[in-house]
């Protein structure tokens, strides 16, 4: 009989945690079966909550910690400090083996910090990236880094696009991904000199990557290419921009189908079309992006999302824990970071 998948959770961590985090478990379960739960938190404010939820309170035990990383809280302290908080204690679940990935809706730059500490990263790895599946008019795409990194240089940049390279090809199913990096304008001659040093590189590799060049900021909807590569300053801010204008255009679709009779009745008459675009913009379905780079599955989980949200996060560690896709990751990278070496040392031999 197929052992039960264990999953270890950051109870406190979130805006709204610890009770979007127990109903986002309750949810999670109308789709997910053969899973535990570690719920890492106070224990005085978990258990009145799984007595309301049955479901969830039937595969959870409770790990207890009354420390919490703050969203406030400086990444240095968090990881100085923040031993016994439910963030660190789940990541160490995982890397004892305990449970087989974590989720988080915490302080992005504790959680990337304590899981690249405790976890490691892969071999040439310098940062994890944490990448998410972005809506397209072509599709799904993937965009990396989120948030995780604020300064990146070149060489970061170039890991980023091999690392999404690899995620679009085993997560997303797309044969021969193309890559593009964010940048001001689509000429060479444009951005910093850490877009340009990248874009050189990846334009001279012999690694077998399919490389747009530069996209802009309009390209990303459009779906120009597979995996957009950015520093996580950039990404986060599109990324946010992105989850704000679709929630405004929502709301003011409401406002019209709703500010008179007749539009109340088109709306009815358009509700299957309606709730296909709902669905399709709903950025509380893409809610769940993965620390590419780590010896580990981590998943990120927006901080103020919902318990519907929070439960799409919990089905991401699921799936790519079910279907071996870090192991998938990590045979890859290894290989084409093979090419590369291979490249450097050319190089320098000629």
């Amino acid at each position: 009989m197929t052992e039960p998948l264990t999953l270890s959770i950051d109870a406190m961590g979130g805006d709204n945690a610890p009770d979007m985090v127990i109903e986002g478990i309750e949810a999670s379960l109308a789709h997910l079966s053969k899973v535990k739960f570690l719920l890492f938190g106070d224990r005085a404010k978990l258990e009145p909550l799984l007595e309301k939820h049955p479901k969830a309170a039937a595969v959870s035990e409770i790990r207890h910690t009354d420390e919490a990383i703050t969203n406030e809280q400086k990444v240095s302290t968090a990881l100085r400090a923040g031993r016994n908080s439910s963030m660190r204690l789940a990541i160490d679940a995982v890397h004892s083996g305990e449970a087989a990935g974590v989720i988080s809706a915490g302080n992005t730059g504790a959680l990337m910090a304590m899981a690249k500490f405790v976890l490691k990263t892969l071999p040439g790895i310098d940062r994890p990236a944490i990448a998410g599946y972005y809506p397209t008019l072509q599709g799904e795409s993937v965009m990396l880094d989120l948030g995780a990194n604020v300064d990146c240089d070149a060489d970061n940049l170039v890991q980023f696009a091999v690392m999404g390279e690899v995620f679009a090809r085993n997560v997303l199913g797309i044969e021969n991904p193309s890559i593009g990096i964010l940048n001001v304008g689509a000429e060479n001659l444009k951005g910093n000199e850490a877009v340009k040093k990248a874009s050189a590189l990846l334009q001279e590799t012999t690694l077998p990557i399919k490389f747009h060049g530069f996209i802009e900021g309009d390209d990303i909807g459009r779906g120009v290419v597979d995996v957009v590569v950015t520093d996580g300053f950039t990404g986060n801010i599109a990324l946010k921009t992105a989850e704000g204008t679709a929630k405004m255009f929502g709301e003011f679709l409401k406002q019209a189908l709703t500010g008179s009779l007749i539009s109340k009745l088109g709306a009815l008459m358009a509700r299957s079309a309606l709730k296909k675009f709902k669905m399709r913009v709903d950025p509380r379905l893409y809610n769940g992006a993965m620390f590419l780079g780590l010896n580990g599955i981590c998943i990120k989980s927006h901080g103020g999302t919902d318990a519907y949200g929070f439960s799409k996060a919990i089905h991401v560690a699921e799936e790519m824990i079910s279907h071996s896709f870090n192991e998938v990751i990590k045979e890859d990278y290894a290989q084409l970071s093979g090419h590369s070496r291979e490249m450097k040392e050319a190089v320098v031999g000629e």
